[in-house]
């Protein structure tokens, strides 16, 4: 596990997300002090269990329900409305 500095880490990013990419981890200093971690994609796996951890820390809470939104949501078209939108901004431009 590699650290740096903001400033290095700015000034050569590319080279150190090459590292990423190999399967390195790259610790975030800010004045020496750890602020954060950057590891492959691949390392973090699913989520699931990086979500469960947050979840037990109280980061996040949990989704109240795990069901989608319903194939009609995708559907179905937005309610009308009567309001001539165009008309509105055409009234405003020429209030101007």
């Amino acid at each position: 596990m590699r650290s740096v500095n903001i400033g290095d880490l700015k000034n050569n990013l590319s080279r150190y997300l090459n590292e990423v990419r190999r399967g390195s981890e790259v610790v975030v200093k800010d004045r020496n002090k750890p602020i954060a971690r950057i590891v492959p994609l691949a390392a973090t796996g699913d989520g699931e269990t990086e979500l469960m951890e947050l979840i037990a820390e109280g980061a996040v809470r949990p989704p109240k329900s795990t069901a989608a939104f319903p194939k009609s949501f995708w559907t179905e078209r937005l309610p009308g409305t009567d309001v001539n939108v165009n008309g509105l901004v055409r009234e405003d431009r020429d209030a101007r």
